[in-house]
């Protein structure tokens, strides 16, 4: 029989893609191991096709913390071979594992927080975010994409843009979103681009400035699919900016030149991960915060052509 591991996991996008690196260090750790993954419902998707992933329970929260007893009732038959939980939960002691791997509040030492996961795991080396893109999100993603590709202007290349944030003091202003999509469209180095808003059911209000001043340039993609066809979407894209969410860390983890914007949150340590990657923030002195609504247009803008000028070759 194959080895069972139990990887628990965040009921937040971004935190699952940060940790995401665990599935294969899990399968060099534990060779042909089969993996239940353990998980809040939005970031479910990610994980159907991930390699060694053979089960995936969405976790959703209910009174007085009864999904972790619901989780336990499901995984408490299993003997595991390793149980690898990330939130720092009872559950793993409550299990019959011959090792465990649980987060503590010990590891939070200033590092990254691919850093830091990956040093939870004793890997020998950063791990990598990952997003497992399948066939279905593809086609899910084309079929929302294409059409709205060939009635406008053009192919051109795609800017994805996430004007959304679901924490406080983390979302740049819906307005800035459609005075920077204006500025965008009189810059020649944006001649011909088509400009597409990513999001979830609920984030239509602070999509729409920017869809409407892209006009026939836009391509609406919020509220078009699950989370991994929502990355199926930014993987068509040249270039990413977003607000520090889970679709920034996405759009990284994808390999996308990533743009994202910070408010009074440590961009030193939740900023995009990769090569192609930057940040911009309201106070860019590290330690120090400011509100996001200090973050200009004109700020915005020029980091934006940065990343179009160091990554982009048409």
């Amino acid at each position: 029989m194959a080895p069972q591991v139990l990887f628990v996991t965040s009921n937040r996008i971004g935190d699952c893609v940060i940790s995401s690196g665990v599935i294969r260090e899990i399968a060099r750790q534990v060779p042909g191991a089969e993996i239940t993954v353990a998980c809040g419902r939005p970031p479910a998707p990610f994980f159907r096709s991930a390699p060694g992933v053979v089960r995936v329970i969405p976790l959703d929260k209910t009174k007085l913390a009864g999904h972790w007893l619901d989780l336990w009732r499901a995984a408490r038959t299993t003997r595991w071979e390793m149980v690898v939980d990330i939130r720092g939960s009872a559950l793993a002691w409550l299990l019959p594992a011959r090792r465990r791997v649980v987060y503590s509040r010990r590891w939070e030492t200033g590092q990254r927080k691919v850093e830091m996961v990956s040093a939870l795991m004793g890997a020998p080396a950063p791990l990598d975010p990952e997003i497992f893109l399948d066939d279905r999100a593809r086609a899910e993603a084309a079929a929302v994409i294409d059409p709205q590709l060939a009635a406008g202007p053009g192919p051109g290349p795609i800017l994805a843009l996430a004007p959304i944030a679901h924490q406080p003091g983390k979302s740049w202003p819906a307005d800035r979103w459609g005075q920077l999509v204006a500025r965008l469209q009189a810059e020649p180095r944006f001649a011909g681009w088509r400009f597409m808003p990513v999001g979830g059911p609920g984030d239509r209000p602070p999509a729409t400035p920017a869809l409407e001043t892209a006009g026939a340039q836009g391509i609406d993609f919020v509220g078009k699919g699950d989370i991994l066809a929502s990355a199926a979407a930014i993987d068509r894209a040249a270039l990413f900016v977003g607000n520090d969410s889970g679709l920034m860390h996405v759009a990284a983890a994808l390999g996308r030149p990533t743009l994202g914007l910070f408010g009074p949150t440590e961009w030193w340590l939740y900023g995009p991960w990769g090569p192609r990657t930057a940040t911009v923030a309201s106070n860019e002195t590290r330690g120090q915060f400011a509100p996001i609504e200090d973050l200009s247009v004109d700020h915005v803008l020029a980091a934006v052509l940065r990343l179009h000028d160091a990554h982009f070759q048409a």
